[in-house]
């Protein structure tokens, strides 16, 4: 008895589509390979600089909701399906860092339970990147932060100019640490004039290095300040100084270790000469000031006639305008990575350079696939 067939596959197909297009259901194939970009804060401050990444690549902000509940809570509402897509959220840091920390774990853990293919943050300024070492019996804070956004969800990092390179290497998942010297290389060249006639400063000998990649591209000299007052971060003590354990003896006198010998910091010495010449201070992260200020009137008193300081995260905290308004420092430049508006109306001499083209070719090149050498052009280990 032959088989009765109740239907063709194409009727059947047919029949699908129709069921979907009846009950209102999406085609499941728009967008399913597209991408997402949200921003995890929705102060207007901190929205600026996603705003301009989304202009770059031509798309819109995703729509979400972020904010705080009457008891501090931080409650994250997603407006839009990102189901098997790639999420790139764009979180800059604000004064509150903890906030804004917050918001980006609730915010990953949310796309990460909306099913989202890849979840890559978008942190410019990664913070508690100062707190990369052990100090005596502290933590390592940014080591945490890693396994953190780890567990919430996080699948990559796009950040830029880490205090310490060796911080990719608390990550189980990939980081792209982005560089904005040749921003502020092309800032010197096109507005600083008689930029030929300066001279790159490190304001600590731990600075020197990133100086020195910047004098050895424009082909300037280097000065090294040093026997600064307040000790660098090298010179910290930690759990390895600290003394061990008093416990009675039992007849036996122990080890007698040599005695180390405490550190002393020398009088400032100005390693190279600045007479008449222009000064240009570089470092990553221009915070608490007063080291740049003590810097810039030690480089007038040797003969430096006009002083930049040249940074790519400008937090600029407490009284860090009022301070560079009253100091011999001429100009600070920084970049856009994290919000410092208020700072720039109370100090005019705040100018601040954008990076949001190299961030948006980076989410434009991870989400296509693409190499990420050409981001990384005569780039070297030491810069």
């Amino acid at each position: 008895m032959p088989i009765k067939r109740f239907g063709s596959h194409k009727s059947l197909v047919s029949y699908s589509q129709a069921t979907k297009l009846s009950y209102g259901y999406p085609n499941m194939n728009i967008s399913r390979s597209g991408y997402r970009v949200f921003s995890a804060n929705s102060t207007t401050a901190c929205t600026e600089l996603a705003k301009k990444i989304t202009e770059r690549l031509g798309v819109e902000l995703g729509k979400s909701v972020v904010h705080q509940e009457s008891n501090s809570e931080t409650r994250v509402d997603l407006k839009e399906s990102v189901r098997g897509q790639d999420v790139f959220i764009i979180q800059t840091i604000p004064r509150d860092v903890n906030t804004a920390i917050m918001e980006l774990l609730v915010m990953s853990y949310a796309l990460k339970t909306s099913c989202a293919k890849n979840i890559i943050g978008v942190i410019p300024y990664f913070p508690y990147s100062k707190q990369c070492k052990m100090r005596k019996r502290g933590s390592v804070v940014c080591k945490l932060l890693a396994s953190m956004l780890a567990k919430a969800g996080l699948t990559h990092i796009i950040t830029m100019d880490l205090h310490q390179k060796e911080i990719q290497g608390f990550f189980s998942f990939p980081v792209d640490n982005l560089r904005a010297s040749p921003f502020l290389i092309q800032y010197i060249q096109e507005e600083i004039p008689d930029y030929r006639n300066a001279v790159i400063v490190a304001k600590s000998p731990s600075a020197a290095k990133r100086a020195q990649a910047y004098a050895e591209r424009l082909r300037l000299g280097l000065v090294v300040i040093h026997g600064e007052a307040n000790h660098s971060e090298s010179d910290m003590a930690d759990g390895r100084q600290s003394p061990p354990l008093t416990r009675p003896s039992a007849g036996h006198t122990g080890l007698e270790l040599p005695v180390m010998m405490a550190k002393e910091k020398p009088p400032i010495t100005v390693v190279g000469d600045v007479g008449g010449r222009i000064a240009i201070i570089i470092d990553d992260i221009i915070d608490d000031v007063e080291d740049f200020v003590a810097a810039a009137e030690i480089l007038k008193e040797r003969g430096a006639y006009k002083i930049y300081v040249m940074a790519t995260h400008g937090l600029l905290s407490a009284d860090a305008p009022r301070l560079i308004e009253e100091s011999a420092i001429d100009e600070v430049v920084v970049t856009n990575t994290v919000p410092h508006e208020v700072q720039k109306l109370q100090c005019p001499k705040i100018q601040t350079v954008d990076v949001s083209m190299v961030l948006a070719e980076a989410i434009r090149r991870i989400h296509n696939g693409e190499s990420m050498a050409y981001l990384f052009r005569n780039i070297t280990v030491d810069d």
